[in-house]
């Protein structure tokens, strides 16, 4: 029975140790209900924080400037997991983006973000250009 109970508990955190090798983790942490959500070539304006995941550093944060960063989603124009990770969000909605470095900056890094490096953002969409409020 105890070797049961070891190979449950070994099976349980090799789910979890894969769970945090994906390339990309979208947690919903504020929920909202549109029939509109983004989706690939959108404009759109995203207010974010982004922190190094060893160590919580900030590195960047539009809510600092207090001006939301414009861009067309799934159009590479953002590092491939905002890319991915901000497809079907509506407006208001809040995400917690958990980026590995191949869906990030990778091996050359950037700025201040050193190379290899585990990315959290702290997203949330402001909006979608051309999208009337009714529209959502």
């Amino acid at each position: 029975m105890r070797f049961a109970s070891i190979t449950a508990a070994f099976a349980l955190l090799l789910a979890g140790a894969s769970a945090l090798e994906k390339p990309l983790d979208i947690e919903v942490t504020h929920p909202v209900e549109c029939s509109r959500k983004t989706k690939r070539g959108d404009k759109v304006e995203v207010h974010y924080r982004g922190t190094l995941a060893k160590d919580g550093t900030e590195f960047d944060a539009s809510y600092n400037r207090g001006t939301p960063l414009s861009f067309h989603v799934g159009k590479g124009q953002v590092i491939k997991g905002w890319d991915e990770g901000l497809l079907d969000m509506c407006p208001g909605e809040k995400r917690k983006l958990t980026i590995q470095p191949e869906m990030g900056y990778g091996a050359k890094g950037m700025g201040p973000i050193p190379a290899n490096s585990v990315l959290i953002f702290e997203t949330e969409l402001v909006g979608i250009a051309g999208v009337k409020k009714d529209e959502l």
